[in-house]
């Protein structure tokens, strides 16, 4: 492949061009299987290569933890050379959120069973706005309590992280529930007609209702934004299943 630009060689498809420093690849799409992972790069709407990165997975406690992190970094060095606008990932939780980890690009999950093609069917839709501040500054409201102790503290630290949360508002605690579980439970309600939802924060009998103001605009984008925020508190361990 030649770069779309200045038409020089390129070592592999969709990479970023280091001649005239232009990208040749906006999204990569990836998903992780137990023993590989499959990297398709888009340009707009067109596929424009694909590759496969495998690993031989480990089940030692220790082993394990070396072998997904090597493999993630195999999966992030494929995805750095493409300097893309966005990444979409799909499939094994722990490599994914391990190239998570290691990425500095916009990375949300994707859960159709044709990640690749969900993704083109979503270029058409306008692009929502990122917010780039640090998480404690989307923390307003006049309720400053937030129960579940540090376990709470890091739900909403989790919700506050996302990109396209603007703000985080905690409301008050109603204690007068009749729950008998131990241990915080954090989700995301459904979105509501503008896109935004809310944090409840369940610990024992107490129940707390946050809202989430969003950037998305209509509540099936917001619905992808809950689907997101979800998936990473579950991965957080502070939602069941």
């Amino acid at each position: 492949m030649q770069c779309r630009r200045c038409g020089n060689p390129l070592d592999k498809p969709g990479d970023y061009c280091l001649t005239c420093n232009t990208a040749n690849c906006d999204v990569v799409v990836v998903v992780f299987e137990p023993d590989r992972a499959t990297l398709t790069f888009l340009d707009e709407d067109d596929v424009v290569g694909e590759t496969t990165v495998t690993t031989i997975p480990e089940t030692d406690g220790d082993s394990r933890i070396v072998q997904v992190r090597n493999f993630a970094g195999l999966v992030a060095d494929e995805i750095r050379r493409k300097r893309p606008e966005t990444v979409y990932a799909a499939g094994e939780r722990a490599p994914l959120r391990e190239t998570r980890a290691q990425l500095h690009y916009e990375f949300y999950r994707v859960t159709e069973t044709d990640p690749v093609q969900a993704v083109l069917e979503r270029r058409g839709e306008r692009a929502l706005e990122v917010v780039d501040i640090p998480p404690a500054e989307k923390l307003g409201g006049s309720h400053t309590t937030l129960i579940g102790g540090r376990k709470g503290r890091r739900a909403i630290g989790v919700v506050a992280g996302h990109p396209h949360v603007k703000k985080v508002i905690p409301g008050p605690i109603d204690a007068s529930g009749t729950g008998s579980r131990t241990g915080l439970r954090a989700k995301v309600t459904r979105a509501d007609d503008n896109g935004n939802v809310r944090l409840l924060l369940r610990d024992g009998s107490s129940v707390q209702e946050n809202r989430i103001v969003t950037t998305a605009m209509n509540r099936e984008t917001g619905e992808r934004v809950r689907d997101d925020l979800n998936d990473a508190l579950r991965e957080e361990e502070l939602q069941d299943g």
